[in-house]
């Protein structure tokens, strides 16, 4: 496998660091971009386990940080500045003439899958969106939800949650996705909070959860990837 930072360039003043994990006998097929939560940045065990774990599955994949985390700083950009971020690194890894993938998945940790999720319904184009905690409402406020945009987002979308996230009340996630047309999978870990973080007596390692949570995003991928090469060679399902 090989690795390599690249900045991208956001807006005149503004560039960000992302790192670039290119699997061995790369063939184009499939990337990944992966954004990561409000409080900590690409470096993140999780998501640098996510990051590499998905390259070694073959896939090209692409991890960066927001601005504010480039900076030093806690408090996140305005979404306007997130959104351009996100955008900027999908136009680095849509123009790279050697490594641009044919199919490409989004996905972020919380608020980095909502952004991309905002990005994708205002008509961004991708093959499918992953969240990893996809922040729902407020903590402890299932009432105040943030979904009015998913039901304009046409491709498939996989959620991976965890039953004790006080981001995102289960029932109200059900509720929201019986609305949307799009295909959806909803994946719940057992015993997980809004960091995937199971309580001691269910017995699990941390990292088995994170083992978890790459299996079912590369068997998802897999059939993504599969359907899609079908429906191409075989435009009229015949």
């Amino acid at each position: 496998m090989n690795r390599f930072e690249r900045k991208i360039q956001v807006t005149a003043d503004k560039a960000v660091t992302s790192v670039w994990a290119v699997p061995d006998g790369y063939d184009r097929r499939r990337g990944l971009i992966l954004a990561h939560g409000a409080g900590a940045g690409m470096d993140h065990p999780f998501i640098t386990f996510v990051h590499e774990q998905m390259a070694a599955r073959g896939l090209l994949s692409v991890k960066f940080n927001f601005s504010y985390m480039e900076a030093g700083r806690k408090a996140p950009d305005r979404a306007p500045l997130l959104q351009a971020t996100w955008k900027a690194v999908i136009d680095a890894v849509r123009r790279d003439r050697e490594l641009a993938p044919r199919q490409w998945y989004l996905a972020g940790k919380s608020m980095g899958g909502r952004i991309a999720s905002l990005l994708t319904a205002e008509g961004e184009s991708c093959d499918s969106l992953i969240f990893l905690g996809y922040p729902l409402h407020p903590p402890g406020k299932p009432e105040k939800l943030r979904a009015d945009h998913l039901p304009r987002i046409p491709c498939p979308m996989l959620f991976i949650q965890g039953d004790r996230d006080r981001l995102c009340d289960l029932d109200r996630l059900r509720d929201v996705l019986k609305t949307l047309t799009a295909p959806l999978t909803l994946h719940v870990i057992e015993g997980g909070d809004h960091s995937f973080k199971v309580p001691k007596r269910a017995g699990r390692t941390e990292e088995a959860v994170w083992r978890e949570i790459v299996e079912v995003m590369s068997t998802w991928i897999s059939r993504a990837h599969q359907s899609a090469t079908t429906m191409h060679s075989n435009p009229n399902g015949k």
